[in-house]
């Protein structure tokens, strides 16, 4: 059982709402788009508002550690291939965002195994902004008028720079880290 807080609680309900979401974007229902940018806009609401109270109230919790993000991941990812199976976003888009967090997931986990922690960078977060933008805005924009074309491209170059600056970052932490080591 997990740590019963707020901030949990919010993690566990963004999980959970990836399903509907979904279920919205590939059912044939009436107004499914519009669930299911309702349920995407609520779901990434409750990534930034369960960050927060779990700093503010000091309730950081082993479980919101682990499962914030990946609960993020979840959202990303789905939202991206149910997407792409409706080819309403190119599939090269949806690998690039979906290798980057998979390759800052898998380095991250390494980092903390070698006792560095990477905390989320301001990049990051502006990243993470921008790919819930544009995964709303493909949701809910039927066509690609530019501007959703332009986001959709900055978003990607974003998403790519970022996970450069994650790499490199862990790289220079982990030489910090073994050079410390080395001296104690």
């Amino acid at each position: 059982m997990f740590p019963l807080n707020l901030p949990n609680v919010l993690t566990v309900l963004r999980i959970m709402l990836v399903p509907v979401l979904v279920v919205a974007l590939l059912g044939n229902t009436p107004a499914g788009d519009v669930l299911a940018a309702v349920v995407f806009a609520l779901a990434s609401l409750t990534d930034f508002v369960d960050g927060y109270i779990a700093r503010s109230r000091d309730s950081v919790t082993t479980f919101g550690k682990l499962m914030d993000p990946l609960a993020d991941k979840l959202l990303i990812v789905a939202a991206l291939v149910a997407l792409v199976s409706l080819h309403r976003l190119a599939a090269w888009v949806a690998m690039v965002i979906i290798t980057r967090e998979l390759a800052v997931t898998v380095l991250r986990m390494g980092a903390t195994q070698a006792g560095v922690v990477m905390a989320a960078s301001m990049f990051g977060k502006v990243k993470t902004c921008l790919q819930i933008a544009a995964i709303l805005s493909v949701i809910a924009v039927h066509g690609e008028p530019l501007w959703v074309s332009a986001l959709l491209y900055v978003t990607v170059a974003v998403t790519v720079l970022s996970g450069l600056d994650f790499f490199f970052g862990v790289r220079r932490r982990m030489a910090q880290a073994q050079a410390r080591s080395a001296r104690g």
